[in-house]
C-alpha cells in the first residue's frame, strides 16, 4: 500500500520516532529506534513508549482495513512486556483480527532480532 506520510504519520508518532515499514489491508508493521528520551530510568525502552507503538501499529492496521478516510479510536489494550530493550531498534506488526462495522479487534508484536519483545491485543472504534 502506497499511503502518502502525512496521512499515515502524526505529530506524536513522529516526536516518538516511529517509522512506517510496510502497509497491506488489515497489517501495519512501524519500527521505532532506541534513543536517549525514551529511555526510563533504568536506561532501557521506557513501557509507555513501547505501548505508543502498539497502538500506533495497530491504528493504522485499522486505517488499512476500514480505509483512511475514517477515524479509528482506541477503545482499550491490554499488553505483555516480554523482554527490556536495551539498545537498537524494534518492529511492531499490528493485525486485524476481527472488523466490524463498529469495532475491530487488533493484536500486535513488537519484535527486536527475532526475539518478541512484547504481545498486545485490543479493540478500536471506526469513527
Amino acid at each position: 500500500m502506497d499511503i502518502p506520510a502525512e496521512v499515515t504519520q502524526s505529530a506524536f508518532s513522529q516526536l516518538l520516532g516511529c517509522k512506517v515499514v510496510s502497509l497491506e489491508e488489515g497489517r501495519a508493521e512501524v519500527s521505532l529506534a532506541l534513543t536517549p528520551p525514551l529511555r526510563n530510568r533504568g536506561g532501557v525502552l521506557h513501557g509507555g513508549a513501547l505501548f505508543s507503538l502498539v497502538d500506533i501499529a495497530m491504528g493504522l492496521a485499522c486505517s488499512t482495513s476500514h480505509g483512511f478516510d475514517r477515524q479509528s479510536v482506541t477503545l482499550e489494550c491490554k499488553i505483555n512486556y516480554l523482554r527490556p530493550v536495551a539498545e537498537g531498534e524494534v518492529t511492531c506488526v499490528g493485525r486485524v483480527i476481527h472488523a466490524g462495522r463498529r469495532t475491530l479487534v487488533v493484536e500486535a508484536e513488537v519484535s527486536q532480532a527475532g526475539k518478541m519483545v512484547a504481545k498486545a491485543q485490543g479493540t478500536f472504534a471506526a469513527l
